[in-house]
């Protein structure tokens, strides 16, 4: 997870186009054959897409885009915490 790129990316592209590489990664990661350090950086991409879709729905309803990423930062490292 890193939040620049969070950040990049909600603000830099629309909603369909992260659903839409986040669909294609998600199947990518499926094919036989692919690497472990591919599904590795997959799922480094796919966490920052999703980062990216929460962030920028908190921010439509109103939270600052400074809280909405570090309330994302916060229930990532609470979830790998447990």
């Amino acid at each position: 997870m890193k939040l620049p790129i969070i950040r990049q990316f909600y603000q830099n592209c629309s909603a369909e186009q992260l659903q839409v590489t986040l669909e294609v990664l998600e199947k990518f990661i499926e094919f036989r054959g692919i690497s472990d350090e591919d599904v590795d950086v997959i799922g480094e991409l796919i966490t920052n897409i999703c980062g990216a879709q929460e962030v920028g729905d908190l921010v439509k309803s109103g939270t600052s885009e400074k809280d909405a990423l570090n309330g994302f930062a916060q229930k990532v490292m609470g979830s790998i915490d447990r």
